[in-house]
C-alpha cells in the first residue's frame, strides 16, 4: 500500500522543484483550506484599517463604506484585503508543496511581444462577447423572490463601485488604476489561474475542466447573479491565455487592461457628465457576442501558433524533458 501510494504520488508530481510528501491533490486542498484563512483574515484586516482611519464602529461599516467621503479608505481596504485573500493564498499552498512557488505558479517570461499584442486584441474582442452574455444573463427567467434577491445584491453591488468611481482628477484616477486594475488582476489572477486552474489541471490531467470549473468559481465569487454568464466568458478568456501560454503573466496583462478599460471609461464619461449609472452600463446587441466568438477564434488560433513557438524557444529544455518524460 505505501509502494501505491508513493507511485501514485510520483505521477501526480511532475515539477522537479516538488516537495517530497505532498501531491496536487494536498496542493488543492492547502489552496482552498488557505482561501478560508485568508478571508477571516482579510475580514479582520478590512475591520482593523477601517477603524484605524475613519474611528468608526464596524457596526456600522456596511452602511458608512457607501458614503464618498470614505471612497479612499475603502480603496485602500479593497487593496489590502484582496492581497490577502487571493494572494496570499496561492502563494503560500505554491510554497508549502514546491521549492519554486512563484515558477510553479506560472510567473515566467515564456512569450514573446506578439503574444502580448494578441492578448491585448483578445481581450478586446472579449469586451462585446462580454456585453452580450449580459444581456442573455437577463433574460433567465427568476420567481419574483429570486429575482428581488439578486436585484438587491446588484444595487448594492453598484452602489459600492459608485463610490469607488468618484474620481476627481488624474492623481485619482492612477490611484484608481492601481487599486482597481493592476492590484486585483496580479492578486486574482496569481489565485485563479497560478493556483486553482493550475492544481486542477495537473490533477486531472484535463485543462477544460480546470478551465471550466475555475471560471465559475472565479464568476461565483463576485456574488453578481446578472454578471455570472459574462464572468464566467471572461474566465474562460483568461484560463485559454494561461493554458496555451504556459505564463501567468498574460492573463495578468488581459485582466488589468480589461479592468482599465472600465476605470477608464467611467472616469471619462462621468468627467463629461454622466451619471456613473450610465457610465457604468456594458451591456451589447446579442448579435455582436456571435460577431466577437468568430474573431476570437481566429485570434485564438493565431495565438496557439505563436504560444507554441515561444515555448520552443523560451521553455528552459530541462522542463520540456521533465514534463515529456511525465506525460509519456
Amino acid at each position: 500500500m505505501r509502494a501505491l501510494k508513493a507511485a501514485l504520488q510520483l505521477i501526480d508530481m511532475y515539477n522537479k522543484d516538488s516537495k517530497a510528501g505532498y501531491s496536487y491533490g494536498s496542493g488543492l486542498l492547502i489552496l482552498l483550506g488557505a482561501l478560508a484563512v485568508g478571508l477571516f483574515l482579510g475580514s479582520l484586516a478590512a475591520a482593523g484599517i477601517w477603524m484605524a482611519m475613519t474611528g468608526g464602529s464596524i457596526f456600522t461599516m456596511e452602511k458608512d463604506i457607501l458614503n464618498p467621503k470614505y471612497a479612499g479608505v475603502i480603496r485602500i481596504i479593497q487593496l489590502v484585503s484582496t492581497f490577502i485573500i487571493f494572494f496570499v493564498p496561492a502563494w503560500a499552498a505554491a510554497a508549502i508543496i514546491n521549492k519554486k512557488p512563484f515558477k510553479l505558479l506560472g510567473f515566467n517570461r515564456n512569450f514573446g511581444i506578439q503574444q502580448v499584442m494578441l492578448t491585448i486584441l483578445i481581450t478586446l474582442a472579449t469586451l462585446p462577447l462580454v456585453g452580450a452574455l449580459a444581456e442573455v444573463n437577463q433574460l433567465i427567467p427568476l420567481s419574483p423572490a429570486l429575482e428581488a434577491k439578486f436585484k438587491a445584491m446588484e444595487d448594492s453591488y453598484e452602489e459600492q463601485v459608485k463610490v469607488l468611481s468618484k474620481i476627481s482628477g488624474w492623481g485619482e484616477y492612477v490611484l484608481s488604476l492601481l487599486i482597481m486594475a493592476i492590484a486585483p488582476a496580479i492578486f486574482e489572477e496569481t489565485f485563479f489561474r497560478g493556483g486553482l486552474q493550475n492544481f486542477l489541471q495537473r490533477l486531472t490531467k484535463n485543462p477544460w475542466i480546470a478551465i471550466g470549473v475555475t471560471s465559475i468559481i472565479f464568476s461565483a465569487i463576485h456574488f453578481s447573479f446578472y454578471g455570472f454568464i459574462p464572468r464566467v466568458a471572461l474566465g474562460v478568456m483568461l484560463g485559454l491565455l494561461y493554458y496555451y501560454s504556459e505564463s501567468l503573466w498574460l492573463p495578468i496583462i488581459a485582466h488589468c487592461f480589461n479592468n482599465a478599460l472600465v476605470v477608464t471609461q467611467i472616469y471619462y464619461l462621468t468627467m463629461k457628465g454622466m451619471p456613473v449609472e450610465e457610465a457604468m452600463k456594458e451591456t451589447y446587441p446579442i448579435w455582436w457576442g456571435a460577431v466577437a466568438l468568430v474573431v476570437l477564434y481566429f485570434l485564438y488560433k493565431r495565438f496557439m501558433e505563436v504560444a507554441k513557438r515561444d515555448l520552443a524557444k523560451y521553455k528552459p529544455k530541462e522542463d520540456v524533458a521533465v514534463e515529456e518524460q511525465w506525460l509519456s
